[in-house]
């Protein structure tokens, strides 16, 4: 997670020939109930305001009964409360003119709203509101079940959007961070309004509540949370904590997804492994390598700063015509993390993808020089990018919002992106290697198939002959009648 710098100095140059940042200073304060408050004063013509949860898919368990909890509650937001109905509450959001939004994750429960500064103290309030004194009637939970119902409908038939979850879950064993972040359909008519307040009970206390303001004075924020929030009370049981995350890995293989209409049909494979944490001292190096790979469509409006020198377009997309989509991904959690690839391709195709993946995953760390290892050139971009993509994005301001709300959750303090920066400059072909290897040869491969699974293999095998995962110098080179070199279709 990135963010902007807590320095109080006036300007630094980050970037070299590049930009020169202005810093700001980021406060921090614990009210006496265990809420802590930080601000970003840097003024605008925009104020925001956040709170985070430390709350989660990843603290519902089959033993608490509390799974999709989280999916529920993210949908019930800016509904009725103690003073004010359900229409209420949105005209009053609406009438404000800004922006708000509320959205689950695996670690953590968003609110946030961004409005014109003579009006923040009102969006405050109805922000505490919607945390704090939700009313959650009968109806309001069963309205909510009705439209997750819809969603989880719309979501099974998008490969681009399933895939990705099934294999956070299959990675994790479908448990902490393999929970589901969607309600499970089985589990959805489980759901009743008791379980939503012992969720509520459990996870919803001072103490894991972060407040964090952008464009505020420090004293007024403060003053705010004090008025709104200071009267929630540390309850008697103790915290709910997740346990440690425990990576498995697997393979899960699901039926071919039939094409709408007159589209063509594409079989899908997502290949990942156990990443790294947030806080890891690699998570740059790691950052960087996804970067490098990139990823893409074989149709995509735009020049090169879309990423078309990444490996994913020149090794892969623009070579093999068969192939509709290559991407990289990179996710990381405060104790674990997901790295790897996916590939959408036409069914005749599937056979041959495992060693593509295997081949490129392995020129990651097999060797320093020749064709296919890391060169200068392409480091140097990944680094841009990585650093282009860091400061642009921080240019929105509930990115800054978020960003600044979720380090103080994840880190306890604000990381100066003068810090990133110097990090990620100081990257070396070394450093990708060593922790491409790391990464690449640590845990088992997770893989999530969509399409005809015996077409793709027998993929942990494919790719062991390359080097990947555990163990993989005792792996026997397979005879001739397992090899189907130069047949693609």
């Amino acid at each position: 997670m990135f963010c902007r710098s807590i320095s109080s100095k006036g300007f630094v140059r980050c970037l070299r020939n590049y930009s020169t940042i202005v810093e700001s200073p980021t406060q921090l304060s614990t009210l006496s109930n265990g809420i802590r408050v930080v601000t970003d004063s840097l003024p605008g013509h925009f104020s925001a305001v956040g709170i985070y949860v430390d709350a989660g898919s990843r603290y519902e368990s089959v033993e608490n009964g509390l799974q999709g909890c989280s999916h529920i509650i993210d949908r019930l937001a800016f509904k009725s409360t103690e003073n004010y109905t359900g229409k209420k509450m949105l005209e009053n959001l609406n009438h404000l003119g800004g922006n708000f939004m509320c959205a689950s994750s695996r670690e953590s429960m968003i609110y946030q709203a961004s409005v014109f500064n003579p009006e923040i103290e009102k969006m405050f309030s109805l922000l505490s509101e919607t945390v704090s004194k939700p009313l959650l009637t009968e109806s309001e939970v069963e309205e909510q079940k009705l439209t997750a119902q819809y969603e989880l409908d719309e979501i099974w038939m998008q490969s681009d959007l399933i895939l990705p979850e099934l294999l956070q879950q299959r990675a994790y064993n479908f448990e902490n961070l393999g929970s589901p972040l969607l309600c499970p359909i089985e589990k959805l008519q489980d759901i009743n309004r008791d379980k939503i307040l012992k969720y509520r009970e459990f996870l919803y206390r001072p103490d894991n509540l972060v407040v964090a303001l952008l464009g505020v004075p420090h004293e007024e924020a403060v003053r705010l949370t004090e008025k709104y929030l200071g009267h929630l009370k540390q309850p008697s049981q103790p915290k709910l904590k997740a346990s440690k995350a425990k990576y498995t890995g697997g393979v899960l293989s699901l039926p071919p997804q039939p094409p709408i209409g007159n589209l063509p049909e594409f079989h899908h494979i997502h290949v990942g492994f156990e990443g790294l944490p947030i806080e890891h001292e690699d998570i740059y190096a790691l950052a960087t390598l996804q970067m490098l790979l990139g990823g893409g469509g074989s149709f995509s409006a735009g020049g090169p700063g879309k990423g078309m020198y990444s490996r994913a377009y020149t090794r892969i997309l623009n070579q093999y015509g068969f192939i509709e989509s290559c991407k990289s991904f990179i996710h990381n959690f405060t104790d674990s993390g997901l790295f790897g690839i996916s590939i959408s391709c036409i069914p005749q195709a599937s056979k041959i993808i495992p060693e593509l993946i295997g081949n490129e995953l392995s020129l990651l760390f097999s060797h320093k020089t020749g064709r296919g290892a890391l060169t200068t050139a392409e480091i140097d971009r990944a680094k841009n990018q990585l650093r282009s993509s860091l400061l642009m994005n921080l240019e929105s301001k509930m990115v800054q919002l978020e960003d600044l709300g979720r380090q103080i959750q994840v880190y306890g303090r604000k990381i100066s992106i003068n810090e990133m920066c110097d990090k990620i400059n100081a990257l070396t072909q070394d450093n990708l290697v060593r922790v491409a290897e790391k990464v690449l040869t640590g845990s088992r491969p997770t893989v999530i198939i969509q399409g005809n699974e015996e077409e793709f293999g027998d993929v942990e095998h494919t790719l062991k002959k390359f080097g990947l995962g555990p163990n993989s110098n005792d792996y026997v080179q397979p005879t001739k009648t397992d090899k189907k070199k130069g047949i693609w279709f």
